[in-house]
């Protein structure tokens, strides 16, 4: 038996690193009886079945540490998450729907914000003052000037990281920038659809350098929160962990309490008022998504 990581997985076939060889595989029987699907990042053992051929099948996967819905991917330590301030615009409803899934999971949260060489530098300040005043690191790039690609490379270092973000953002074109020899994919926005086309099909991981491994992967345009509980939500836009004073304590979900702290913070903008408006809207989505659950049992 050996062990190995899971690099790339494309329709059932997983494509595991083993030190500096990569065997094809297929999920033994089991894993599937057991509907345990293997994932990118997944640390495994298998059975090589012919050396030559570098063909294995994997007959274990062993515990992670985190786990992504979207993208698919195991054992992530830190999400980049990747917008563009034009061509597409900035989906900052995105970016707060993917930070409270990144959150859930407990992971390191980077912002990195592409094509800022096609944008107005007060509007590019203007969002990274609102992200950074929450407490979160925010990387402006630009793939074609090379602007702060070091800081990205940097940032990378000595973690297992993810870009993730809407389709033409700029994931791939990103990685490309760090090293050439990557060679992916990359393709122009839809002038008719105002977003780009898929042009990464599959979660990939990359080593940046020994100690740094990312992963690409495909671009999406929306997020299911029904996963997510209305009671838990609160705790994972954390600028609300500052106001904890509310007349409710611990139960006020911060919508329509009386004395709520969190609403007056937003009133008085020490809560930026987009980001409350974002909250109430995921909320509201639970809501309507249980509510439709309840409706069909």
């Amino acid at each position: 038996m050996k062990e190995g990581i899971i690099i790339k997985g494309i329709s059932g076939f997983y494509y595991v690193k083993e030190n500096e060889n990569i065997y094809e595989c297929k999920a033994r029987g089991i894993l599937r009886k057991k509907k345990i699907t293997p994932l990118v990042g997944d640390k495994v053992v298998f059975e090589v079945l012919d050396e030559s051929e570098k063909k294995g099948i994997i007959d274990e996967i062993k515990p992670r540490i985190s786990e992504l819905i979207r993208p698919p991917i195991a054992n992530i330590e830190k999400v980049m998450i990747t917008f563009s301030i034009k061509e597409p615009n900035a989906n900052l409803s995105l970016v707060d729907r993917f930070i409270v899934f990144a959150e859930k999971e407990n992971l390191n949260v980077v912002l990195v914000m592409t094509k800022v060489d096609l944008a107005d530098e007060e509007y590019v300040n203007e969002i990274k003052s609102e992200y950074e005043n929450i407490g979160y690191k925010v990387i402006p790039v630009s793939s074609e000037t090379g602007e702060n690609i070091d800081m990205v490379v940097e940032e990378l270092k000595n973690s297992t990281s993810v870009f993730a973000g809407q389709s033409g953002v700029g994931k791939s074109s990103i990685l490309n920038a760090i090293d050439p020899d990557f060679n992916l994919k990359t393709a122009e926005i839809s002038q008719k659809l105002g977003r780009g086309k898929h042009t990464t099909r599959h979660a990939e991981l990359f080593e940046v350098s020994k100690n740094a491994i990312v992963a690409d992967t495909p671009g999406f345009s929306s997020f299911d929160v029904s996963g997510i509980e209305i009671e838990e939500l609160k705790e994972y836009f954390i600028e609300f962990n500052n106001y904890d004073e509310c007349r409710f304590g611990k139960k006020c979900i911060h919508r329509n309490e009386p004395e709520c702290a969190v609403k007056q913070a937003v009133e008085d903008n020490h809560i930026s008022k987009r980001r409350y408006d974002s909250y109430i809207n995921i909320m509201n989505e639970i809501n309507n998504s249980n509510s439709k659950f309840r409706r069909n049992i």
